[in-house]
């Protein structure tokens, strides 16, 4: 039986309520981590919960939307709650804060005295505060919030819940601070996050070298993956002005070293995003989404044990409240995987009623799961929306021009997941990639779309040589599927991999090829093989030395081969017709 909204929460064990509606006491709060944990009890209950059990059609989020990259929105909600707010764990002082925002005050001075009660101030503070905040709402609701909290202190968290819904129809910020008591209270409204983009991608871009100063061309060429990069960092695409000023606000308090949390849900995504100072994130906030999901029914182990722990506020649906924790990774030219910011480190669902979380489910990480959406697209039997290239919303693929632009859209976003996963993961992937891309009774249906299958194909083929890339990777460290190997070994299969992969450049990207000889290079410069195989004659080595000395002569020969590729597709004229990136097999089946 689904739950009623008012009932979501009622168990836990830091929140106790009146009515389902009101709190029945003063959350005594001076921690951002207990804050954070209020917050997402109350934020969860009233910006998604109730909304799901007002809206019949509430559009509960994809798995797919909480991985990275994070896709851009498909449509705007304008009927859900949309809010953003900072909080601070120190005391306010107005002038000196690095945004603008209309203050509220706390009516209670500090209390010296542990024994002694918190003395109320005048009742024009009070006053105050709630016309404040009701000169920044629209005239049809100033009346009957005034009514609702005349002479009554709106800054106390016990009195948040009551007063959210007010929030959830300003277009600014709230904000939330420590009291002169060291308790947390609602400290501010209409607040403007400041977002110097240009300043900060700038600086970034440099800092990555994507960028380089009063180079006009590569600034264009690389802006896109550096907004993109910077974007996901903090757990966002390219949107909305709302999220862009949260993510980049939340930088600029993490580098002023500030215990702080940033949160920000859009009438788009239906999530709710968190950004938060954390003692384990050395280098940049803590990334935290929460949304409402639909279990896939193929899950059949997680659907039994969420519904035994009675997880699922609505079991019929399958629907459950899931928090995603991610991970940052830094930018580095030597990963294959270059766009990589953000991946995901934890799951949790979180009990409906008690609030407690489960940890050990994986409900958006199910590379089953992926690849049986895979072989839908693949038929044609996927019903679902994706947008291509940012600017078309394909809804469904019963026709082949929407299967390709559906396929690209696929590979696009689980391309470092394609990458990295298992072998057994890659090889169903190529399997059914292979059954519709290289059929010979689909060669005359892609003569019509000719361009788009050369554009997937391109995308496939990156991927395809990409993984080559990172297994050349591994083997630099000399393992092997995390196991550590012989230099004989990590010679040898190093080889056998280069050698693959020349074969392949027929489809050419400049990015791998570069990827390929710094990889080269840095073997053949190791130091210990120079000095224990290489600088040493024949007769003074073993046949183990004697074979590391010939797999190390067959990498040499397979590099100089790389170069000549990588030069003298550099020397093809500026102005001449791009060479398609397509395989030998490709070619043939067009």
């Amino acid at each position: 039986m689904a739950l009623h909204w008012k009932e979501a929460f009622i168990g836990a064990p830091d929140l106790k309520w009146k009515d389902g509606m009101r709190l029945a006491h003063y959350p005594q709060i001076r921690d951002i981590r207990e804050l954070k944990t209020f917050l997402d009890l109350i934020h969860i209950k009233f910006c998604l919960i109730r909304p799901y059990f007002q809206f019949p059609d509430y559009p509960l989020a994809e798995f797919r939307e909480l991985l990275p990259s994070f896709d851009i929105d498909l449509y705007e909600h304008k009927e859900l709650p949309g809010f953003s707010l900072v909080a601070l764990c120190r005391n306010l002082h107005y002038f000196q804060e690095v945004f603008q925002f209309d203050m509220l005050h706390s009516p209670h001075r500090e209390v010296r005295n542990e024994d002694a009660d918190s003395c109320p101030l005048t009742q024009l503070t009070v006053e105050q505060n709630v016309q404040t905040l009701t000169g920044r709402l629209a005239k049809n609701l100033q009346e009957n919030f005034q009514q609702e909290f005349y002479k009554k202190d709106i800054t106390n968290l016990q009195r948040y819940p009551s007063v959210l819904p007010t929030l959830l129809n300003m277009e600014r910020a709230h904000v939330l601070s420590l009291d002169p008591r060291g308790l947390f209270h609602l400290s501010g409204v209409y607040g403007s996050l400041p977002s110097d983009l240009d300043t900060e991608l700038k600086r970034f871009g440099l800092k990555i070298g994507k960028f380089t100063v009063g180079d006009d061309a590569m600034y264009e060429r690389n802006r896109n993956f550096v907004y993109q990069f910077l974007m996901e960092l903090h757990g966002f695409p390219i949107v909305s002005e709302r999220r862009t000023s949260a993510s980049l606000f939340a930088r600029r308090l993490f580098r002023m070293g500030e215990k702080f949390l940033v949160r920000v849900m859009g009438q788009s995504d239906r999530t709710i995003t968190t950004l938060y100072s954390h003692p384990e994130n050395k280098h940049y906030p803590r990334v935290e989404k929460i949304a409402l999901i639909s279990v896939d029914e193929q899950q059949k182990d997680a659907l039994a044990k969420l519904h035994e722990g009675g997880f699922f506020i609505d079991p019929e649906k399958r629907v459950v409240v899931l928090r995603v924790i991610y991970r940052q990774h830094k930018y580095s030219h030597k990963n294959v995987r270059q766009d990589r910011a953000l991946s995901v480190w934890r799951q949790e669902v979180i009990h409906p009623i008690t609030g407690e979380s489960l940890h050990n489910v994986n409900i958006i990480k199910d590379t089953y799961n992926m690849f049986l959406r895979l072989n839908d697209i693949v038929r044609g039997e996927y019903v679902g929306r994706i947008v291509y290239k940012r600017t078309e919303i394909i809804e469904n693929t019963d026709s082949d021009e929407k299967r390709l632009k559906f396929l690209y859209a696929w590979l696009s976003k689980h391309q470092r997941r394609i990458i990295g996963y298992s072998d057994e993961f890659y090889a169903n992937v190529v399997k059914a990639l292979d059954s519709y891309f290289l059929s010979p009774q689909n060669h005359e249906r892609f003569e019509s779309h000719r361009l788009l299958y050369r554009e997937v194909w391109s995308k496939y083929s990156y991927i395809q040589q990409a993984r080559k890339v990172k297994q050349l990777e591994d083997l630099k460290e000399r393992q092997i599927k995390g196991k550590k190997i012989s230099y004989l070994e990590m010679l040898t299969s190093f080889s056998e991999i280069l050698t693959d992969l020349k074969f392949e450049i027929v489809s050419y990207f400049d990015t791998l090829v570069e990827q390929v000889l710094f990889l080269c290079e840095s073997i053949l410069n190791d130091s210990y093989v120079l000095r224990t195989y290489i600088m040493k004659k024949d007769d003074e080595l073993t046949l183990y030395g004697i074979s590391v000395k010939k797999t190390y002569g067959r990498i040499v020969k397979t590099l100089d081969e790389f170069k000549l590729i990588r030069k003298s597709r550099r020397m093809q004229p500026k102005n001449a017709p791009e060479t398609v990136e397509t395989t030998q097999s490709t070619k043939a089946a067009l």
